[in-house]
């Protein structure tokens, strides 16, 4: 008879301790607390995308500044040789040329251009100012030229004395028919930037070679 009693006691002490450890199962469910940990890619994603940045812009500098110097080279050197001014024409009569060929270096004047960047030339009767300066001596005329400070005059037949300037202007005010064919190569040779004739259209795109 006093075994029935410890039955009951056996399998109560066995569901005692069952419910303990699943008070004690419970406990670790909190482990999800540093599941939000994942949180943490964030600080690769910060400094991943700060590495490639920088080498992402150097590697680019570094590729093209190798072929820059090596390409860019040759035609730097072509360019000036291929390079040709532009060209402007205003028609003109022989009679008109030289007054339009003074226009146009008081419209280069006010529109920013320095004295010194003007070449004047004339194919048939010198303009005044290169009269008078030549009265001097050919000494101090070319001195005006070469000191660069100021509009330079010059006649056809020394063209090819003159320097390089930004713009020449060229006044085909008479002489000689042949006298174009000359000069404008020449004048076109020694104009930088603008090369402006003043005179007959025919006349000087057939000295030219090309429609201007």
């Amino acid at each position: 008879m006093p075994l029935i009693p410890q039955e009951p006691q056996i399998h109560e002490s066995a569901q005692g301790p069952r419910a303990t450890p699943a008070s004690g199962r419970t406990a670790p469910t909190p482990r999800p607390v540093p599941g939000p940990r994942p949180a943490a890619p964030s600080r690769p994603g910060r400094p991943g995308p700060v590495r490639p940045t920088p080498p992402a812009q150097r590697a680019p500098r570094d590729v093209p500044a190798k072929p820059g110097p090596s390409a860019p080279a040759a035609p730097a050197v072509a360019a000036p040789a291929s390079v040709t001014p532009q060209i402007q024409l205003i028609p003109a009569s022989a009679e008109g040329a030289l007054d339009a060929a003074e226009e146009a270096v008081d419209l280069l004047l006010d529109s920013g251009r320095t004295p010194g960047d003007v070449l004047v030339v004339t194919t048939g009767e010198q303009h005044p100012w290169a009269t008078h300066e030549l009265s001097f001596g050919e000494a101090p005329y070319w001195a005006q030229h070469d000191a660069g400070d100021d509009v330079f005059y010059a006649d056809a037949a020394v063209v090819d004395r003159a320097g390089v300037r930004p713009v020449v202007v060229v006044a085909v005010n008479g002489g000689p028919d042949s006298v174009p064919a000359t000069v404008l190569p020449l004048a076109r040779a020694r104009a930088a930037a603008l090369l402006i004739v003043c005179g007959n259209p025919q006349q000087i795109n057939a000295a030219l070679g090309a429609g201007v």
